[in-house]
């Protein structure tokens, strides 16, 4: 995983330990190409792409995130590239500049469910704004896989997850991961609960029943999830080839259960 547009966020969400600065200093405009010329040279397959949000450039970085992308598909057509992007506070014509610039797999975090947004999440992000990130990107460019993240343990009910699910399904979102919140410092939001590998279980199994292609779930578990870019990367592939099902489900050695993808 490879963060780009600098390590200052403009935004304050209490879950997060990035730090923060309503002006950033500026965008290096060589960054692409050096990210690009670095990522070949390592020989990766299957690259992350994610970054802070920048609401003080007109953009919001979504030219830099495209450029990027490119620049990493112009030198390695066959390279898988997920980009886990900010919600560019819901202005979809920058959506498109990145879904469309040739990558893989658009991930895009809601975060947690609905009732909670505002205590979890910085004021401008937003549940819709986020669910239609995930709807426009799909879109925009109907090959993708759409991926997002909820974290577990900040005071979510069940029906409250379930709730979420099914709205994510509705706007065919492909992947889902869950992990359990931790609390990073004393100065951000106190953990409510701590999951238990059980529950955690029992999401997995709930998610891939009502047809996630992919799903991770365990106390370890980040919307980068290492051990996920193995299936993610077989899931693209074989979606390039024709359709995909759910296919066999074990755990990786981590305890976290994953589930294998074969073609129709």
């Amino acid at each position: 995983t490879i963060m780009i547009m600098g390590d200052t966020c403009t935004r304050g969400c209490s879950f997060c330990a990035v730090k923060t600065s309503r002006a950033p200093p500026p965008l290096d405009p060589d960054e692409p190409e050096h990210v690009a010329e670095a990522v070949t040279e390592w020989g990766l397959d299957y690259v992350v792409l994610t970054s802070v949000d920048r609401d003080d450039i007109p953009d919001q970085g979504a030219s830099h995130f495209a450029a990027t992308v490119r620049g990493l598909k112009s030198r390695n057509s066959k390279m898988l590239v997920e980009c886990l992007t900010p919600d560019f506070r819901g202005e979809l014509d920058l959506v498109t500049q990145i879904a469309t610039a040739g990558l893989d797999v658009y991930a895009h975090n809601i975060e947690t469910v609905e009732r909670l947004q505002r205590r979890v999440r910085d004021h401008r992000a937003g549940y819709h704004q986020s669910l239609a990130v995930l709807a426009h990107a799909k879109a925009a460019a109907p090959h993708l896989l759409t991926k997002t993240s909820l974290m577990l343990g900040v005071g979510e009910h069940e029906e409250d997850v379930m709730a979420t699910l099914n709205d994510l399904r509705e706007i065919d979102v492909d992947v889902v991961t869950f992990g359990q919140y931790l609390r990073p410092s004393r100065r951000h939001m106190p953990v409510k609960s701590f999951v238990t590998p059980e529950a955690f279980e029992e999401w997995q199994r709930v998610a891939e029943g009502m047809g996630f292609k992919y799903v991770a779930s365990g106390p370890l578990v980040r919307s980068s999830y290492k051990a996920g870019e193995f299936y993610l990367k077989s899931l693209v592939q074989q979606r390039q080839m024709g359709d995909v099902r759910l296919a066999s489900e074990e755990r990786d050695d981590r305890g976290v259960a994953v589930t294998h993808v074969q073609r129709a």
